[in-house]
């Protein structure tokens, strides 16, 4: 498997804005993140949201992206637009719901399906939503304090 792009924000832009235009706080892109067992990254939106969360952290498979850029014929989207922590390569991420897991020295328990909703039509096109079913990446929650940085990364 492989780390592909590590992102946070610092604030919301979809989550508590239903009903209202989505938010135009940025998503950063880093070489590493930190991951704070039962709190999430330091520096993301989610961190301390609330005690025992189920998405301290969440993945993304980057061939998910690029199969919606080929159906939607669009290239001029980053998978940064998902909001999604940890985009990954090489690993089929629905397996690890309801499993601990391990990469790069960091335990995760898979929670759930980080499930697409009506905002992904708006940051996509339309369509998105229905097309991410069953494939919207991975919620977890952070086990142990350690770092995860871009690149080639063991699953255990």
């Amino acid at each position: 498997m492989k780390i592909r792009h590590l992102y946070i924000s610092p604030d919301h832009n979809y989550f508590g804005h239903h009903g209202k235009p989505a938010g135009e706080n940025l998503i950063i892109e880093r070489d590493e993140i930190e991951c704070v067992a039962g709190s999430g990254i330091r520096g993301d939106r989610f961190f301390d949201y609330k005690p025992n969360y189920k998405g301290q952290i969440t993945f993304f498979d980057l061939a998910t992206h690029e199969r919606l850029c080929e159906q939607f014929d669009r290239s001029d989207l980053a998978p940064s637009l998902y909001r999604r922590n940890v985009v990954t390569a090489g690993i089929d991420l629905p397996e690890w719901i309801g499993k601990e897991f391990t990469i790069q020295g960091v335990r995760f328990l898979g929670t759930e399906e980080a499930k697409p909703c009506y905002w992904m039509d708006q940051a996509f096109g339309e369509g998105a939503e229905e097309a991410l079913k069953g494939h919207g990446g991975l919620r977890a929650k952070i086990l142990t304090d350690g770092n995860l940085h871009a690149g080639p990364a063991a699953i255990a």
